[in-house]
């Protein structure tokens, strides 16, 4: 290894862009020194430092002679000595390089051993303090260092305070605290460990354990679930020690520069006086509300104001800032862009580009699709029923309903079963991640608006309610008290993490609606994407959930599901069971005017864009009844027959047997191998014509009338499952001859088109746009026919064990396989344009509401995507991005 190789930096040789070197914490304190804030001196050790030391087990060459030189250094600039007679104090503070809250390890007060708590209480003449600041670091090295149950120590402070009448950790007092001193390291001997009394051991050993915790269990499970490389490592930053538990003119807390659950404008921030950082985000007491500091420290709560207008213009960006107040004197311990709610992303993202912070294209670049799909998450549906059982604070919004759980363990358990269940802990900490992220939404007992709960419900878009404090949680009996009601594992529970309000049992939910500052970003959106944006509908109340989202059309109607409602199913079964053409055109005439009720709702949903009909494409014995039951009816009533003396009984059970024989063998003639290869699709409409001439008939008159009401329409026919050229020729001819005769002088605009599904269909694109006005992807059956896999099948039996082995790296029922078939619709794209440039290119398939799948539809020159309805706004957001990042890359 080079010797000369930098490993340490002091904060005044780093700044915000060494983030990948320095991490986030590294960066963040060297640029809040080079802005001018009063930071604590310090230096960081590089995340470079921690791969070599994971990879090889030891610090690398050099590392520690400039961990020891940068601490001589920070000696010279606080006047104090580490291990010396006015000690020197340290923390020794993880900083990945993306943010992971509360995931790995920090260790306060390193640098305390009996000699030194001596020389600290002479130089503060605070005993109180430096007993305490001594326990906390006992105790935090036991629990990050030799892994003792945190639970110990806390078992050790709580029959303290119970044997001598205290309430609170801040009522124990110096004798309080040197008993408890004495308990801890007895608990360390009954471990089999001892505590290292030698200063620089203690640095030492906390530098490589804060590097270990890397690699924790809670650290690479929140990589897994936020895909972060596992490579980057983290680094360490040596802070000499501010205290916030000097007394009550010293505090420690965490501000955000704006609301991280609703993004209003101005300071958010809770703190406690008399306590360390870990206090506030661990939830171990109830923090106080920042207005309450300007009266107990005013001048500390000016400084938080002041600097904080300054981080979130210098940063352009919310922030998330710790600090802590030593006997009145302000100092900041970190700034990183903090987690905040969906509601409160957008709010921000779109508030910040109308003050000019940034751009409205870096605001949408900001609001990725998933913040989007997390702000449409569930609401309580207000009935007055609901049975309220508490209330806590608001951390995260949206509402969930679940069974009870205790533990992330359990939580896990109930996921690999499929149940819903809600987290309920006294407070959540980092080792609670796995159970967090299979959980539907949280609740605590303790805890604030900063905790550790709190922050990561609003990164992972989860509700939550925290610092219940009216609620008694019991982990030994696995039960949650409140009053006199008590709820165990497995009873459900509703929280809503809007109200802080908490339920029993299931409470209603509904679809939240979108807020005014995300409707001015989708506006923005609409002015910069270049691709279109449809919906998939099947019915005209689909129609109007699209149209009021912004979908510009509909891009598939499947009007099979038009056959399926009341009589039709009847009139539509009888049809396929007629046994010749005048039979089958009497019912297909019964069914004309039902499409062109549908059609005409459609049109009229969707006046002055496109609406795209595709022609019926299911095989017909789809809707006929299931031929099990069938032929139990049958067997039952043969059975009858045999028992039966009645002779109306015996004549009405006959005429059903005969209807029923009938109908059986119709199945019989219909069924297929398989289906989604048969008899289905335009090989339908090519040998039963008189069906798609029908439903043309219908289109075509609904377009007249809607059009007769003044409206401008474009109806656009689909004609599904083509593969080969002529199959669209022979079709579109028969079918321009009844569109031609419905029009009659009154010209309605039509266009003929077809959905490519077939694999040849792409290879031969070229020939099928002679005879198409327009393309569209039905990327469902694209996939499967080009994977050679039954989608019901894949994702029911081996899909998960693909995408876990690695064969997949996604479902490409979700997101369009770019590598397959993207290829295919590449080429079906460069094809299909190159005969006929007028040529309108689309997806329909379910992939099109994806925003992986829409940026790609985007890249290859696609027209517009067409989603279901509700997924229309991320479309819309999509679309938006991906022309964002093409013209970056310009």
């Amino acid at each position: 290894m080079n010797r000369q190789k930098k490993y340490v930096y002091l904060f005044n040789e780093g700044n915000a862009e060494m983030t990948g070197l320095l991490g986030g914490k590294g960066s963040g304190l060297a640029e809040m020194s080079n802005i001018g804030l009063n930071v604590p001196p310090g230096f960081t050790i590089t995340t470079e430092a921690c791969i070599d030391f994971l990879n090889s087990g030891d610090f690398p060459e050099g590392m520690w002679d400039q961990t020891l030189e940068k601490l001589h250094e920070i000696e010279k600039r606080t006047g104090k000595k580490y291990g010396g007679e006015n000690p020197l104090l340290v923390s020794v503070r993880s900083g990945a390089p993306i943010s992971m809250p509360g995931m790995m390890d920090t260790i306060l007060n390193v640098g305390l051993n009996d000699s030194t708590l001596v020389s600290l209480i002479k130089a503060t003449g605070n005993e109180r303090f430096a007993l305490d600041s001594y326990r906390r670091l006992i105790q935090m090295f036991g629990d990050v260092v030799f892994g003792i149950d945190k639970s110990y120590f806390e078992d050790i402070i709580r029959s303290v305070k119970v044997e001598r009448n205290k309430k609170d950790d801040v009522d124990l007092d110096a004798s309080d605290l040197r008993v408890i001193i004495e308990k801890f390291k007895e608990l360390y001997i009954k471990n089999g460990k001892v505590f290292p009394l030698e200063p620089l051991d203690q640095l030492r050993i906390s530098v490589e354990a804060v590097f270990r915790s890397w690699n924790s269990e809670r650290a690479k499970v929140y990589r897994e679930l936020n895909g972060i490389q596992d490579n980057l490592g983290t680094a360490v930053s040596i802070v000499s020690m501010v205290f916030g538990n000097m007394g009550n003119d010293s505090a420690t807390g965490v501000a955000f520069t704006r609301d991280p659950n609703t993004g209003k404008k101005g300071i958010f921030a809770e703190y406690l006086t008399n306590a360390q950082g870990e206090d506030v985000v661990a939830g171990i007491r109830t923090p106080k509300e920042i207005e309450d500091l300007r009266n107990e420290i005013p001048s500390a709560y000016d400084e938080l104001i002041r600097s904080a207008s300054t981080l979130e213009k210098h940063y352009k960006d919310m922030q998330d800032i710790e600090f802590t107040v030593e006997k009145g004197i302000f100092y900041f311990l970190q700034t990183r862009t903090g987690k905040r709610s969906a509601k409160a992303s957008i709010k921000i993202a779109t508030d910040m580009a109308i003050e000019g912070l940034i751009t409205r294209e870096e605001a949408l670049m900001r609001i990725t699709p998933r913040i989007l799909d997390t702000l449409l998450h569930p609401q309580i549906k207000r009935n007055g029923k609901e049975v309220k059982l508490g209330k806590g604070l608001a951390a995260s919004p949206g509402a969930a309903v679940g069974m009870i759980v205790f533990t992330s363990e359990k939580a896990v358990e109930f996921a690999k079963e499929k149940k819903k269940c809600i987290l309920v802990r006294p407070e959540t900490t980092a080792d609670d991640v796995r159970g967090m992220s299979v959980s539907e939404g949280f609740l605590t007992q303790k805890g604030g608006m900063t905790s550790h709960a709190a922050v990561v419900a609003r990164a992972m878009g989860k509700p939550a309610v925290v610092g219940a404090e009216t609620l008694n949680v019991n982990l030994k009996e696995e039960s949650l008290t409140v009053g006199n009601i008590t709820l165990r594992e497995g009873d459900i529970v509703t929280v809503d993490g809007t109200s802080g309000e908490f339920y029993m049992g299931s409470v209603d939910l509904e679809v939240s609606k979108i807020t005014e500052e995300a409707l001015t970003l989708l506006e923005w959106a609409d002015k910069i994407r270049k691709l279109g944006v449809r919906a998939n509908a099947n019915t005209p109340e689909e129609a109007i959930i699209a149209r009021e989202n912004g979908a510009e059309g509909i891009g598939l109607a499947r009007t099979e599901r038009m056959f399926l409602g009341g009589d039709r199913i009847t009139i539509m079964r009888s049809m396929i069971m007629s046994n010749s053409l005048p039979e089958r055109l009497k019912y297909l005439d019964l069914l004309l005017p039902m499409q062109i009720h549908d059609f005409v709702e459609f049109f009229r949903t969707m006046e002055g864009y496109p609406v795209i009909i595709r022609l019926l494409d299911p095989p017909l014995h789809e809707f006929l009844p299931n031929k099990e039951e069938i032929m139990n009816e049958m067997f039952s009533l043969k059975l009858k027959l045999t028992k039966s003396s009645d002779n109306f009984e015996i004549d009405s059970s006959i005429a059903r047997l005969t209807d029923l024989n009938r109908i059986f063998q119709t199945i019989k003639n219909l069924e297929e191998f398989n289906p989604m290869l048969g008899f289905r699709g335009c090989r339908l409409g090519l040998i039963y014509p008189e069906i798609y001439e029908m439903q043309v008939r219908a289109i075509i008159t609904a377009a007249k009338r809607v059009t007769e009401e003044g409206k401008t329409i474009y109806p656009e026919i689909m004609i599904p499952l083509v593969g080969v050229d002529n199959e669209l020729r022979i079709i579109r001819e028969r079918l321009e001859k009844v569109a031609k005769e419905v029009s009659g002088k009154e010209k309605v605009p039509y266009k003929f088109g077809t959905m490519i599904e077939i694999p040849r269909a792409c290879l031969t694109a070229d020939k099928i746009a002679k005879e198409a006005d327009f393309f569209s992807f039905g990327t469902n059956d694209l996939t499967q026919m080009t994977f050679g896999y039954s989608r019901d099948d894949a994702e029911g039996k081996f899909m998960a064990a693909y995408i876990g082995e690695g064969i997949l790296p996604y479902d490409p029922f979700t997101t369009v396989d770019e590598e397959g078939v993207g290829e295919l619709m590449k080429m079906a794209v460069k094809k299909g344009k190159a005969t006929k440039k007028t040529l309108e290119v689309g997806i329909c398939g379910e992939q099109g509401g994806d925003p992986q799948t829409v940026e790609f539809c985007n890249r290859i020159g696609l027209d517009y995507v067409s989603a279901s309805p509700l997924r229309i706004p991320i479309a819309r957001l999509s679309a938006a991005r991906s022309a964002i990042k093409l013209e970056n890359d310009r």
